[in-house]
C-alpha cells in the first residue's frame, strides 16, 4: 500500500514537472480554449433545446387544432364518451377481406392517428390509418398530457386528452398523435452540425489564439534575450519598449529602470572596491618600505622608535578607514532603519562639542555657541552625534592654528537650522558638489598633511539621508567652510 502511494505522488510530481515546463504561449492558449469550449458547448446545447422546443410546440399546436377539428365534425363534446365512440368516421365497420389485410399491414407515417380508449386503456376506437396498430397509453396522467412515442417503428408525438361525464367522471381518453420523422432528421441533422463542428472550431480557435498569444508576449521574448546577454561587461543594454502603453510596455520600462539600479549599484560598488584599495594600497607600501629600510642594517634606538611610530600611525589611519568603510557599508543595507526620536539638538550638540574641544585646543582653536533654546528635531540620537562630531571634526582638521569656530541654531521658515562654520583654508567653488563623495580629496597634499581619508563627508551625507535631514556646503577658498543642516521643527519654545 505505501509503495503504491508512493508511486501515484510521483507519478503526480511528474506532471506537475510536465505541465509546469509548458510555455507560457500554450498555457494561455489552452486556458482560454478551455473557458471557450466551455461557453460554446452551453451555447451549442442551448440552441439546440431552443429549437427542439419549438419544433415540438409547433406540432402540440397541430395536434390541438386536429382535436378540435375532430370534436368539431363530429359535433360531440368532450363530455360525451360513448357519442364519441359511436363515431363512424374514425373506425370503418366494414369487415371484408380487404379491409381485413389492410389492418395487418404497417400504417402510413405521413398522417394523423386519432384513437380512443376507455379509463382502463381498452381501445374503443381508432382511425383506419392506426391499422392494427395502436397509440401508448399513460394511465398516470389525469390531465391533457403531451408526450413522444414509439408507432409502428416511428417516433410519433401525442397528445392524451381525458374524456369525462356530465358527473365529472373520467370515462375514457382520446388519444391524437402526429409523426415526428421529418422534424427528427432535422433535429438529427442539427446535432450531427454540432458534434462535428465543435471539435473543428476549438481546434481552430487553439492555433489562432496560441498564435495571438505569441505575438502578444513577443516583448517578453525580448526581456529573455536581452536579460540572457546582460554581464559585467555591458550592463548598459536596455529593453526595447513595445509600442502600446500597456502592461507589457510598463513591464519592459520597469525592467529597465532596474537594470538602470542595478548598473548604478554594480558601478558605485566597482568604484569603491577601486577605491578603498587604492587608499589602503598606499599604506601598506609606506610600512612595507619603512620595515625594509630598517633590516637593511643595525640603527640607532632613537631612529628605531621614531619609525615605529611612524608605522602604527599608519596603522590606525588604516584602522580608522576600514571602520568608516564598514559603517558606509553598513547603513547602506536596505535592513538598517533609523530609530527618529524627538531630542532636543541643543543638548547633543554640546556633548559633542565636549567631545572634540581637546582637539581644538591642541590648536589653540575655540568653539563658540549661539543656540535656540529647546529646539526639539527628529532625528536618530546616535547618528545625529555621527554627523556632528564628524563636520566639527572636519572643522579642526582644515582650520589655521587660533581661529574660531561657529555653532548657530535657529528657526528658518518653520525649520531648525543647525550651521557649523569655520575659518579654514576653504574649498573652490568648483569642487563643493563632490565633498560628499567617497575617497574625494579636494587637495592630496593637503589630505595627506592633516590625515583625512575622504570618507567623513561621505557618511555625514549618508546618515542625513537617512533621516531626512538636508546637508549643505558652502564655502569659500582663505576665508572658510559652513555646513548646514536642516530639521523639520517639532517644537520651539523660546
Amino acid at each position: 500500500m505505501k509503495m503504491k502511494v508512493q508511486k501515484a505522488l510521483l507519478k503526480g510530481q511528474s506532471l506537475t514537472k510536465g505541465w509546469s515546463a509548458v510555455s507560457l504561449r500554450n498555457r494561455i492558449a489552452f486556458y482560454y480554449t478551455i473557458a471557450t469550449a466551455f461557453l460554446i458547448a452551453v451555447v451549442f446545447t442551448t440552441i439546440y433545446f431552443m429549437v427542439e422546443n419549438v419544433v415540438y410546440k409547433q406540432f402540440d399546436d397541430k395536434i390541438r387544432r386536429e382535436i378540435a377539428e375532430v370534436l368539431s365534425d363530429s359535433n360531440i363534446s368532450t363530455r360525451n364518451f360513448q357519442g364519441f365512440a359511436n363515431i363512424k368516421d374514425i373506425k370503418d365497420d366494414d369487415k371484408d377481406n380487404d379491409n381485413e389485410s389492410r389492418r395487418k399491414k404497417k400504417s402510413p407515417v405521413d398522417t394523423d392517428f386519432i384513437q380512443l380508449v376507455n379509463s382502463t386503456g381498452e381501445v374503443m376506437n381508432k382511425s383506419v390509418s392506426l391499422s392494427w396498430c395502436v397509440l401508448a397509453f399513460n394511465p398516470n396522467q389525469s390531465g391533457t398530457a403531451y408526450f413522444n412515442s414509439n408507432f409502428g417503428g416511428t417516433m410519433v408525438r401525442q397528445a392524451q386528452v381525458p374524456l369525462v361525464n356530465q358527473k365529472g367522471i373520467t370515462e375514457g381518453y382520446l388519444i391524437v398523435a402526429v409523426p415526428l420523422k421529418n422534424a427528427l432528421i432535422v433535429l438529427h441533422d442539427l446535432r450531427e452540425i454540432f458534434f462535428f463542428s465543435f471539435p473543428v472550431i476549438i481546434l481552430t480557435l487553439f492555433v489562432l489564439t496560441r498564435s495571438i498569444a505569441g505575438k502578444s508576449i513577443h516583448p517578453i521574448e525580448k526581456v529573455i534575450a536581452t536579460a540572457e546577454k546582460m554581464s559585467q561587461e555591458n550592463l548598459d543594454q536596455r529593453i526595447p519598449l513595445p509600442y502600446h502603453h500597456d502592461e507589457l510596455y510598463r513591464l519592459s520600462a520597469t525592467m529597465n529602470a532596474l537594470l538602470d539600479r542595478l548598473e548604478d549599484a554594480f558601478l558605485r560598488e566597482k568604484n569603491f572596491t577601486a577605491d578603498a584599495s587604492h587608499e589602503l594600497k598606499t599604506p601598506i607600501a609606506v610600512l612595507k618600505g619603512t620595515l625594509e629600510v630598517l633590516i637593511r642594517k643595525p640603527r640607532e634606538r632613537e631612529h628605531y622608535e621614531t619609525k615605529i611610530q611612524f608605522c602604527l600611525t599608519e596603522l590606525n589611519r588604516m584602522g580608522r578607514m576600514i571602520d568608516q568603510l564598514l559603517l558606509l557599508a553598513r547603513y547602506e543595507s536596505i535592513k538598517i532603519k533609523p530609530h527618529i526620536e524627538t531630542i532636543a539638538l541643543s543638548r547633543h550638540l554640546d556633548s559633542v562639542i565636549d567631545r572634540v574641544r581637546p582637539a581644538a585646543l591642541t590648536k589653540d582653536i575655540s568653539i563658540t555657541v549661539d543656540h535656540t533654546e529647546n529646539a526639539m528635531v527628529a532625528a536618530d540620537p546616535g547618528m545625529l552625534d555621527m554627523i556632528l562630531e564628524n563636520i566639527l571634526s572636519n572643522a579642526i582638521k582644515y582650520s589655521p592654528s587660533g581661529s574660531l569656530i561657529t555653532t548657530v541654531t535657529k528657526l528658518n521658515t518653520n525649520k531648525i537650522v543647525c550651521c557649523i562654520s569655520d575659518q579654514g583654508i576653504g574649498i573652490p567653488q568648483e569642487k563643493l558638489n563632490a565633498v560628499f563623495d567617497r575617497f574625494y580629496r579636494v587637495d592630496e597634499s593637503r589630505n595627506s598633511s592633516t590625515g583625512g581619508l575622504g570618507l567623513g563627508l561621505s557618511i555625514v551625507k549618508k546618515l542625513a539621508d537617512l533621516q531626512q535631514i538636508k546637508v549643505s556646503v558652502k564655502s569659500k577658498e582663505k576665508c572658510g567652510t559652513s555646513f548646514s543642516l536642516t530639521f523639520p521643527a517639532l517644537n520651539l519654545n523660546s
